[in-house]
């Protein structure tokens, strides 16, 4: 079953701004502390990159914390009984909403989207409304091509692939004429209720597109604490995982190896954007109003057709040596801009949702607005094993990386402080890798060589860096209630040579390219591709048992409070490599797997 949104609280809220504001106060002193006081300047080499990502890090504390400072959310509406509802325009006809629901599919199994074309043709309103269904198959099969017809969807293709996914879905809105879209990946299976639960937001004429949680319902559920350890210790196994989870809450053993499950990112994080109107879209689960979509992209597409015959215009003067070019000549440059220049609803992009988001966010003139609904509506696949969820994870970080290189959201006149600070949030966390592989190899550094990168692990460096963790740890348990911040912050972690790889694509301005997720599991197991985080590992492990024999005999720079601080990190960051590690060899349990897979094909006979 999906996750039940997080209600809003205004105490809770309250005590995690109280404990945010503290985190950052003390993180401020530390951060001034280190740059004053701290530096050993015996060993600038390795003192100063560490003091920089420090510095990196918490700047990215800062933002995340402007990113999770509210949970205030847009209320919806009544549900609008026709487009008048929808519309700031007395004018407009009364007629029922029309709908186009549009499943994206290219090489995807056609039985696995029937799947959705039926679910599709279930959802409920209490209103008349016009419903089509319509299959984009970029694959031009004709077995696709007859799942729609079997299922009484319309069925769309198109003779080129220009713009992947982006263009797929323009040249469907050329083919259709609803006042919403509903967007659905090959694999979605939305809920009867969609369209009751996201309409209602549409009576704000502003709204331009709401965007639901994407809820893998494929994701290994994990074994209970207690007949784990039953299954290992017998009853005092299950005796002693009942008596934790009394204490701790329900543990599951086992549970999401891929760090899959978004609750975090759309409960929390995303959610937590509302307040600024800067909630993006991320493609599969929402829905979008056609006239916003569209506009927007043809005052985006007028400005480049015009920026475009700027340029040639002046081009011909230099050329030429004449100080204006005639009326007829320039009409003509602009005709051909125009010829040149792709029109594009959906940007044409690998990360195509974040990038139109930021278009339809910068048009201050019309002010669009975006909706983060917190209720699941939609249930879809999961990459389940380490190289689909690799592929996909470098989609994401090279396709935002590439924008932030080539049109930067924070230099883009029309968006608001707040949402540059929601977009910057994003961006930032994606240049992590920077200072993340300094943390991860620092406790290493110190203990092969015992030279430290701050002057000395005295009390005062303590008393410094304890109460900024502490309060850092507490608001982020408050911030996150319900959710397991360890596990996203090892993932995190764990990520940095694919973060890494994904950065350097982009700056040797390498085209990130379009992968379609594999739908199905690959089989086998995938040592190479956790071959970086192995090595850390093993170099900490090292390193630990190196520091401590030092220490014991009484070598220079190994005393006991370097010893225990540099302990505890190198620790904590081979534990964060351990998820990454396991989920590269994890296999499925077959009962699991065969339900999965059968369930839904068993429902339909």
């Amino acid at each position: 079953m999906p996750w039940t949104p997080l209600p809003y609280s205004p105490l809770h809220e309250t005590i995690w701004q109280f404990l945010c504001v503290a985190s950052l106060v003390f993180g401020t002193w530390y951060i001034g502390w280190r740059w004053v006081a701290s530096i050993n300047y015996d060993a600038l080499w390795f003192a100063i990159p560490l003091l920089i990502a420090e510095t990196g890090s918490f700047i990215g504390l800062v933002l995340f914390t402007v990113n999770l400072w509210s949970a205030k959310s847009p209320v919806p509406g009544r549900l609008p009984a026709s487009i008048r509802d929808c519309i700031d325009d007395p004018d407009t006809p009364d007629r029922p909403l029309a709908i186009d629901v549009f499943f994206a599919t290219y090489s995807e199994d056609p039985e696995l989207v029937r799947l959705g074309l039926q679910d599709a043709k279930k959802l409920t309103y209490p209103h008349p409304i016009n419903l089509q269904v319509h299959v984009l198959d970029d694959g031009k099969r004709p077995a696709m091509e007859a799942v729609a017809r079997e299922e009484g969807a319309n069925y769309i293709t198109r003779s080129d692939n220009v713009g992947f996914k982006a263009g797929n879905l323009r040249n469907a809105m050329a083919a259709t004429s609803g006042d919403f879209i509903l967007i659905c990946d090959a694999d979605m299976r939305p809920f009867p209720t969609f369209l009751e639960e996201t309409l209602g937001y549409f009576r704000d004429p502003k709204v331009a597109w709401v965007q639901t949680p994407q809820w893998f319902y494929d994701v290994p559920p994990g074994v209970p604490l207690p007949a784990a350890l039953g299954k290992w210790l017998g009853g005092v196994g299950r005796g002693f995982g009942r008596a934790f989870e009394r204490v701790f809450g329900p543990v599951q053993i086992g549970q999401d190896p891929f760090a899959n499950d978004p609750q975090l990112f759309f409960d929390v994080i995303l959610r937590r954007r509302n307040w600024a109107n800067a909630s993006f879209c991320c493609g599969a689960g929402s829905i979008h109003r056609r006239e916003a979509v569209m506009e927007a992209a043809l005052r985006q597409w007028s400005d480049q057709v015009a920026a475009a015959a700027g340029r040639n215009e002046r081009a011909a003067r230099q050329i030429t040596g004449e100080e204006a070019i005639s009326g007829s000549i320039s009409d003509v440059m602009r005709w051909q801009s125009a010829l040149e220049e792709e029109f594009q609803p959906y940007k044409f992009h690998v990360s195509e949702d974040i990038y139109t988001s930021i278009v339809l966010h910068s048009d201050r003139e019309r002010g669009w607005k975006s909706v983060l609904h917190p209720v699941v509506q939609a249930k879809m696949l999961s990459p389940n094993d380490l190289l689909s969820w690799t592929i996909q994870r470098f989609k994401y970080a090279g396709g935002t990386l590439d924008i932030l290189a080539h049109d930067n959201p924070l230099l883009r006149r029309g968006l608001t402080l707040p949402q540059k600070l929601m977009y910057g949030s994003t961006f930032y966390s994606y240049l992590a890798p920077l200072w993340n592989i300094v943390f991860l190899f620092s406790p290493i550094v110190f203990l092969f060589s015992g030279v430290a990168p701050v002057a000395g692990y005295s009390l005062d460096f303590f008393v410094h860096i304890a109460p900024f963790l502490l309060f850092n740890e507490l608001s982020q348990l408050v911030a996150m209630w319900g959710n397991s911040n360890s596990k996203g912050r090892a993932w995190y972690l764990a990520m940095f040579p694919l973060n890494l790889q994904a950065l350097w694509a982009v700056v040797r301005g390498r085209k990130i390219s379009f992968p379609v997720t594999p739908k199905d599991r690959q089989i086998g197991s995938y040592p190479r591709l956790v071959k970086w985080q192995i090595t850390l590992v093993v170099l900490t492990l090292s390193g630990l048992i190196w520091g401590w024999v030092s220490f014991t005999l009484g070598r220079e720079g190994y005393t006991l409070g370097a010893m225990i601080a540099n302990t505890l990190w190198g620790t904590s960051n081979a534990l964060s490599m351990a998820p990454m590690i396991r989920a590269a060899f994890w296999q499925p349990d077959p009962v699991y797997e065969a339900a999965i897979v059968e369930g839904p094909l068993a429902a339909q006979q």
